[in-house]
Order: C-alpha cells, then sequence, then structure tokens
C-alpha cells in the first residue's frame, strides 16, 4: 500500500481535482491524504479573527465570499446531476455550521473547529468525484483515528490501532480518502497537527500501516538544490537521506516541513517528493541510503535574531551556559546556531516574540548585543570531519560575504553561516556558482 499526499494547490480548482483523480486511478491499493482546497484555510483564519473580534459582519462577509467559491467548483467538479445535487448539500451543511459560530461565544476551541472544515469539505467533494466516475472509494474521517496526546505529540499506537479498524472494514476496497492536518486532542476535541500540516498526516498515516512508500505532491519538482526564487538554473535532486532532508526543511526548504518526514525515517519508508503539474518528472526520493562524498543543497532561513553575551564570569567557569539556554527554554524559545569562546557565548533565534523579556534576563549575567535580520544558509551533504577540502570552498565561495557565524561539527550533514539579509542572494548565488 501507498500513501499520497496533495496539497492545497494540487486540489485547488475543480480541474485540479480531476487531475489528481487521474493520477491516483491506477488500480493499486493507495490512501490519499488531501489539504483544504488551496485559499481556504487563510479565509477560515480570516473568519476566526473576525470572531474573535465579535465583528460578525465581517465574518459573514468572508463566509459567504468563501461559499460563492465552492458552489462554482461543484458546478465544474461534477456533470451529474444527482452529484451537483449532494455537492450543494456538502456546502450549504458545512457552511451553515461555519455560520452557527456568529451567534455564540467564541474561543480556540471553536477556532480549530472552524478551521478543520477545508478538508472535510475537500475530501468529500474528492470522495464523491470518484464515485461520479466509478471509482469504488472509502471516505476515512481523520478525527476516527488521528490523535494527539497531552503534550500535543501524535499517539502512534492509537493511530495504528483506529486506523487499522476502519481499514478493515473494507478489506475489498483500494482506494481510501482521508484528511491531513486535522485531528483530536487527549480530551477529544478537534485539533490540528499544526507542524508540518498534510505532510506530517501522511507521514503518520504511512507509518501506521507500514506502507511500502509516502509520496508528497506538491507544484515543484521535487527538493532542488537552491533556491530558485534567487538562484538561477536550480536544479531538482534526486535522492536524499532522512538527516538531509530534515536539515535543507528546517533551515528554509518550502517544500517540507522538518518534522513531517520523522515518523517516515523511524518506520524507515521511503518519501517520494513529486510534481502534480508534472507528473512525468522524477522528483526526489528520500530515504535512509546516504550519498557519499558530496554536497547536496543550500538552503536559507530568514528572520533569524543573533544574540551575543559576553562575560569575564564564563571564562573558567561551569554553569555559565546551563543558566544562558534556561532563560531561552523559559519562555519557550528555541536555538537554531550556537558558537562559543572563552568569554562569551552567540545564538540565534526565529522566534522574537519574548525578545525583550529574554535580553533582560541575559543582561544579568553579562554585556548582550543583539543583530536583527539575519539569515541562515545551510550547507548540506555529507560532511563528515575526516573529508578534505569541503570547508574550503564554502568559505572560498563567500570570501566577498562578511559572515557573522559559523556552525560546524554539530552535524555531519550541515555547515551554517549567518549572514545578513542583504548578503543573502549574493551568498546563495555565490555558493551555487563554487559548490556545483
Amino acid at each position: 500500500m501507498k500513501v499520497l499526499k496533495f496539497g492545497g494547490t494540487s486540489v485547488g480548482s475543480a480541474e485540479r481535482m480531476k487531475e489528481v483523480a487521474r493520477l491516483v486511478n491506477d488500480g493499486q491499493r493507495k490512501i490519499v491524504v488531501l489539504s483544504a482546497m488551496s485559499g481556504t484555510t487563510n479565509s477560515l483564519v480570516e473568519i476566526a479573527n473576525y470572531l474573535y473580534k465579535k465583528n460578525h459582519d465581517g465574518a459573514n462577509e468572508v463566509i459567504n465570499n468563501l461559499e460563492r467559491k465552492y458552489y462554482n467548483e461543484v458546478e465544474a467538479l461534477y456533470s451529474k446531476k444527482e452529484y451537483k445535487e449532494k455537492g450543494k448539500q456538502l456546502i450549504k451543511a458545512h457552511f451553515d455550521y461555519i455560520k452557527s459560530f456568529t451567534k455564540d461565544l467564541f474561543t480556540v476551541f471553536e477556532e480549530k473547529t472552524i478551521l478543520a472544515q477545508g478538508e472535510l469539505i475537500s475530501t468529500a467533494m474528492f470522495n464523491y468525484y470518484m464515485h461520479e466516475i466509478g471509482i469504488d472509494s472509502v471516505l476515512l474521517p481523520a478525527l476516527d483515528y488521528m490523535r494527539i496526546d497531552k503534550n500535543n505529540e501524535p499517539d502512534p499506537v492509537y493511530i495504528r490501532e483506529n486506523l487499522g479498524q476502519l481499514l478493515n472494514q473494507h478489506p475489498k476496497c483500494n482506494m481510501f480518502i482521508t484528511q491531513g492536518y486535522i485531528c483530536r486532542n487527549a480530551f477529544g476535541e478537534i485539533d490540528n497537527l499544526q507542524r508540518g500540516g498534510s505532510d506530517y498526516s501522511a507521514s503518520l498515516v504511512g507509518a501506521a500501516v507500514l506502507a511500502d512508500e509516502i509520496q508528497i505532491w506538491t507544484d515543484i519538482d521535487g527538493m532542488h538544490n537552491n533556491d530558485p526564487r534567487y538562484v538561477e538554473n536550480t536544479s531538482s535532486i534526486a535522492d536524499l537521506s532522512f538527516d538531509e532532508a530534515a536539515e535543507l526543511a528546517y533551515f528554509g526548504a518550502k517544500i517540507l516541513h522538518p518534522t513531517s518526514v520523522l515518523p517516515a525515517k523511524l518506520s524507515n519508508i521511503p518519501v517520494r517528493l513529486l510534481n502534480t503539474m508534472d507528473p512525468k518528472a522524477p522528483g526526489t526520493l528520500i530515504s535512509s541510503k546516504q550519498t557519499k562524498d558530496r554536497i547536496t543543497a543550500i538552503a536559507a532561513k530568514d528572520g533569524i535574531t543573533a544574540i551575543k553575551i559576553k562575560s569575564g564570569r564564563m571564562l573558567l567557569a561551569y554553569g555559565f551556559l546551563r543558566k544562558v539556554f534556561e532563560i531561552f527554554e523559559s519562555y519557550k524559545t528555541p536555538i537554531d546556531m550556537i558558537t562559543t569562546s572563552e568569554v562569551g557565548v552567540s545564538v540565534t533565534i526565529d522566534n522574537s516574540r519574548h525578545l525583550d523579556e529574554i535580553l533582560d534576563d541575559l543582561k544579568k549575567f553579562g554585556t548582550v548585543e543583539v543583530d536583527t535580520d539575519m539569515v541562515i544558509i545551510c550547507v548540506v551533504g555529507d560532511l563528515v570531519g575526516e573529508k578534505k577540502g569541503y570547508a574550503f570552498k564554502i568559505f572560498e565561495a563567500l570570501k566577498e560575504i562578511p559572515v557573522r557565524m559559523i556552525s560546524y561539527g554539530g552535524s555531519n550533514h550541515n555547515v551554517s553561516l549567518l549572514v545578513h539579509v542583504n548578503d543573502k542572494k549574493d551568498a546563495l548565488r555565490a555558493l551555487s556558482a563554487k559548490l556545483f
């Protein structure tokens, strides 16, 4: 069995849904994981924001516009009167439900329920279309098997057992359709996976059923060796290891969320990145296999803040770093990069929500300097310390670029460099020219 995930752009219109139906209709047993139609989740977030502010007129305007869009897609998707009517009833039911939230108290629980409607609508529409064209498909409600625990982490045992029970009810069916992103929490309330959304769902489903392969279909030809928005003539990477993919995803490669392939990695299930707009393109295969002696790709992570703490008390002292890290922990702010010297430590963060409070607390331990508008450039590949020449190539490429910070040795697959946002484009292009 394979698990195929299609993102919002892949099911963004009636025509795109029809194309996805053609792609998946090959007679092989599979589970198809769908996102909401593109733009839907943003509209649902906008509706929720209006409802928080008790602006019911604003909410109703967005609701009505979105509802009209869906009625138009229903008309375009189905050709038979029976399914057009089913589609209209589906849309009416969901939007009547959304409108009911304009009359009552609105909290975060109601917001998560509203956000779930996009995936519930897209999967039901797609399932109806499969029936219309004569495909015996079954809709698997993600809310019946996908669950997170009290720490907001997926519950793999619960997912495996409950998904298995649903699949066993249809032993002769080859086509299953389910929602990405949405789930229930430990209290049975509607919630979502947040990190990685539908990609994470597909990976969890694939791990639960021990799939032969997990396919992530987007609108890009797999993972590229640099950012095509800034660098010309980038190319798709044929294969990546799980560790390389995680590094690239974490440090800016938008096609994949860093946590989304973890369940697949733990179950050793290959993940293939494919392009819905160009189905014949080979894409990128992510697996446990590591290609030796190569620099694979470059990625960039924006919105970085660098913080330098200098203190004479750090010299020959123990416990200093622990105290510094505890400050970041108390504000639930992860650190991306870290470098140290005898009397100082520099760290980077990508979440500046509690920056002022963090700086105030750090000043108890020494002098604090801050640089904003920074970018982490990440060079990924087989970069074990015994290999000669890689560091030279990287730094020679950046000889005209002011590098503020360097991190190397924490991973065999990553060299990270901090530059100012104004130098980002030049750095990416210089590295591409030298390394590829």
